[in-house]
């Protein structure tokens, strides 16, 4: 039985909810890590932070990933995991980063809204705006750690994939009409331009497959839509039923098997 590892977002996630399987949290055969970035991952832990109950409106799986990212510990969860399969996907890569305490963390929605902000640890947070330059410097040492880290450990062994996203810039509306998407936002009043996002991942997928040992891909440019009836909202990476039908069935192909409820 395959045992798939996730360092992304929701778009690979959801392959597996969409396709209808029980879905348990966490599901002892997909190790999901997410709301992270690769600057974060390889940063040291955020000294003084004391993790709390999850706060109203606040999952548990988003909470463990939000302090999985303050604590550093995704690198060893994935080590323990021992997947046969190893999936990427940057949509998460997003997110401004935080430089406090003498280390960085991702700036995600459930930072925001988790209220650690307030904490002394994270007090006088110095933001690193993700379409800056520091951060793509960031991100490219990151990556070249996540290559060697690779080489280093067991993960050595696993089938490495690299899922290319990118953001959508139409959306399928209850009508079944398309129609261009607009007022794309990162955070509540944090407006986005799509295709400045776009030529970044661009550019860090080409990055990644220099540094990295060989990867298989998946990708699915056509069905690369948003969906306005999508369980999660209307979102450039909440996307058609068809996107997760043909990534699973790329999936497939590099032998990851249907996975068993728990």
């Amino acid at each position: 039985m395959s045992r798939v590892a996730i360092i992304g977002s929701c778009i690979t996630r959801d392959v597996w909810r969409f396709r209808g399987d029980a879905v348990t949290d966490p599901k002892p055969d997909v190790l999901y890590l997410s709301r992270t970035s690769l600057p974060s991952i390889f940063a040291t832990p955020l000294t003084g932070f004391r993790p709390a109950r999850p706060p109203a409106g606040l999952r548990p799986q988003p909470h463990r990933a939000l302090v999985a990212d303050l604590r550093k510990t995704a690198l060893a969860s994935l080590v323990e995991f021992r997947p046969t399969h190893l999936i990427f996907d940057f949509i998460d890569e997003r997110f401004d980063l935080l430089c406090a305490g003498g280390t960085l963390v991702t700036r995600s929605w459930e930072l925001e809204a988790s209220g650690y902000l307030t904490q002394p640890a994270l007090r006088g947070a110095r933001p690193v705006p993700r379409l800056s330059a520091a951060c793509e410097r960031l991100w490219l040492e990151a990556a070249g750690e996540l290559a060697a880290f690779v080489r280093a450990t067991p993960l050595a062994g696993a089938q490495l994939i690299l899922h290319s996203a990118r953001w959508a810039e139409r959306r399928r509306m209850a009508t079944g009409r398309d129609a261009p998407l607009e007022g794309v936002e990162i955070l509540p009043g944090q407006a986005a331009d799509l295709r400045e996002h776009n030529a970044l991942l661009t550019r860090y997928e080409a990055a990644f497959a220099e540094l990295m040992p060989p990867m298989a891909r998946v990708e699915a440019p056509r069905q690369r839509l948003a969906d306005d009836a999508h369980q999660w909202g209307v979102s450039p990476f909440h996307y058609v039923r068809d996107y997760y039908a043909e990534i699973w069935r790329q999936l497939t192909g590099l032998g990851i098997a249907a996975q068993t409820p728990a």
